[in-house]
């Protein structure tokens, strides 16, 4: 699994979950092996035409985000 399909994967959970589009996302640390890990990544997603800029950690199980941790930046 690449960088690439594990931020696809992380915009999908930010829509999914939180109705969230995201503007722009770079990943600031990539601790995903086989599946499993933590993606880290700086983004700006907008709600109802209102953006914010976000730190975000993606837990990763399987290929797949069990949950996220974010604090505002």
């Amino acid at each position: 699994m690449d960088e690439k399909e594990l931020k696809e994967k992380a915009v999908k959970y930010l829509k999914t979950h939180y109705g969230e589009d995201t503007v722009s996302m770079d990943v600031t640390n990539n601790g995903v092996v086989n599946g499993d890990g933590i993606l880290s990544v700086d983004c700006t997603v907008s709600v109802g035409g209102s953006h914010s800029d976000w730190s975000k950690k993606f837990h990763f199980k399987g290929g797949q985000v069990l949950r996220m941790d974010w604090k505002r930046r």
